[in-house]
């Protein structure tokens, strides 16, 4: 299964597949026995893509770190997740179209010395805006290297049992990778220093860049449709005005003219996609596809996945360090039950899909372990009980990994084999904007309810209720707890050190519940729009 679903992921990169190509007018795929170190190129893609896999997922236990360093807000902190996963998300299709018109080898070396670059401008940002911008880059070198790792693995290896074991090889890869990014993260930014798992990408970087030179064989489609620029960049930036409005309700509110003014900027950004996207013969979406009520539930499930399930990647290593104030190692080992019950996840996946021989079928079960988890582990967070949260976790990464091994074979069932490109750039596009749309919601509730926490302690009622600001609570939520303390009165000190963990750990709860609440909801929705298709 999860072989089947990594053949159909790669195939987001040949190109912005619009209609079917002659394959006598497209350039032939190069036979594995043919190159002259087939393993060699295998590896360097694989790596290339591991690599961005491990930087999606190890920064998140470094951002207390960086809080701390930096002396920055909780907006600032959550922009050092968003600013790379929306430029990751808004470039996705484009840079698949990029790579097949100029050449697959040339995008794969110039995203490496793009992600390089970036990864310098993180690792010696002076302040916390230059490390967003250079994030912001960051995301559009891993958009490039993605499609063009991903596509070169595809062309080099064309039959079917050579390319099956090409992408099973790469799926472990990536597995390998996603389960040790938050430890590996937590050892670099607790041994060497939060700037180094930045830095340490450049000495990647140029070894992986010079086996790209040396081993990949340059490749392209001749007959690559157009890249459609509009829809991508109203699509980017209407992301982004969306993300900051949600980022920014922390200080200017929700009814504020600064939030309404975001918000319907997205909107109207958003709305002049639709109409490009609906008047242009090679738009990046073909939106006819979403008429089909089993191609809308595959991409619910997907978000769903993404926006209640993979966004913990990000949340729970700061409820980790907050709450119970851990070491980044230790939030690094405490995030351990999650990835590795992710790993068993598609074994599940399997047994259901036997058991109910539904994709929908299994898409519900999973959010809906998705959606137990969270609210199990919403409920047994105040408490302060590790051993607790972890099962509630294990609960969450096993309907993660059911969701994993399925949501993208979803998908690509709905459409014919000529739409794959397209269908599998929406697939991935999906999953980006969820997690950064839920980092911002979440991220909100989390906010509002921990402030609300806060306001009820004794403490907070009392001397130091004034010094509970703006200022403090940015600096609680960012993880920099002895820089909010800072503020406050002596006497009333001690007593909020031991109240702002616990407040914390019920904003994490309220986050968690309205993820898991969210997972429930849109598991009924596809199981409803499962049975719509059976009907007509």
């Amino acid at each position: 299964m999860e072989q089947r679903r990594n053949e159909a992921v790669c195939e987001s990169t040949i190109g912005e597949l619009r209609r079917p190509i002659k394959p006598e007018r497209a350039q032939a795929a190069i036979p594995a026995n043919a190159l002259k170190s087939p393993g060699l190129l295998l590896a360097t893609a694989s790596a290339t893509c591991a690599l961005i896999s491990l930087d999606t997922n190890i920064v998140a236990v470094s951002l207390p770190s960086i809080a701390r360093a930096f002396h920055a807000g909780f907006a600032d902190v959550e922009w050092v997740v968003s600013a790379y996963m929306v430029s990751f998300a808004s470039c996705l299709l484009p840079m698949g179209g990029l790579a097949d018109r100029y050449g697959r080898r040339r995008m794969l070396v110039l995203g490496l010395v793009v992600f390089a670059l970036a990864s310098l401008g993180c690792g010696l940002a002076p302040g916390v805006a230059v490390l967003n911008v250079s994030r912001a880059f960051k995301g559009v070198g891993a958009a490039m290297l993605l499609t063009a790792a991903l596509a070169v693995i595809a062309h080099a290896f064309p039959g079917p049992r050579e390319r099956a074991r090409a992408w099973a090889i790469w799926g472990m890869t990536m597995g390998i990778a996603t389960t040790i990014a938050p430890l590996v993260g937590g050892v670099i930014t607790q041994w060497v220093g939060w700037r180094w798992i930045f830095l340490l990408n450049l000495p990647v970087c140029g070894f992986l860049a010079a086996c790209a030179r040396r081993v990949v064989p340059e490749s392209r489609n001749p007959h690559a449709q157009r890249v459609d620029f509009a829809g991508s960049v109203l699509f980017g930036v209407g992301l982004a005005c969306g993300i900051w409005a949600l980022i920014g309700t922390q200080s200017a509110g929700w009814h504020g003219a600064a939030t309404v003014a975001r918000f319907g900027a997205c909107v109207l950004l958003i709305a002049g996609f639709v109409v490009v996207e609906k008047r242009l013969a090679h738009a990046v979406i073909d939106l006819s596809l979403f008429s089909q009520a089993r191609f809308v539930a595959a991409v619910l499930g997907m978000f769903g996945y993404a926006a209640c399930a993979q966004v913990m990647m990000t949340f729970l290593p700061l409820y980790l360090q907050n709450a119970f104030e851990w070491s980044p190692v230790a939030a690094g080992v405490g995030m351990l039950p999650f990835a590795l019950s992710m790993i068993a996840g598609p074994y599940l996946g399997a047994r259901i899909a036997r058991r109910f021989r539904g994709a929908t079928s299994t898409l519900s079960i999973g959010l809906g372990l998705v959606g137990i988890g969270n609210l199990a582990t919403a409920a047994l967070a105040p408490a302060g009980h590790y051993a607790w949260v972890a099962l509630g976790m294990i609960v969450t990464g096993l309907g993660a990994g059911v969701l994993n091994g399925d949501t993208q074979k979803a998908i690509m069932a709905c459409v014919p084999a000529h739409r794959t490109g397209m269908a599998s750039g929406i697939s991935t596009t999906t999953r980006f904007t969820a997690i950064v749309s839920s980092v911002g919601v979440l991220g909100a509730v989390l906010a509002a309810r921990t402030r609300g926490a806060l306001d009820a302690t004794a403490a907070c009622a009392h001397a130091v209720s004034a010094c509970v600001d703006a200022s403090f609570m940015s600096d609680l939520l960012a993880g920099d707890l002895a820089h909010a303390l800072a503020r406050v009165a002596p006497e009333g000190r001690a007593a909020m050190a031991g109240a702002a963990p616990a407040s914390f750990a019920s904003g994490f709860a309220a986050a968690l519940a309205v993820a898991g609440v969210l997972a429930v909801a849109v598991a009924l929705a596809v199981w409803l729009l499962s049975g719509r298709r059976a009907e007509a």
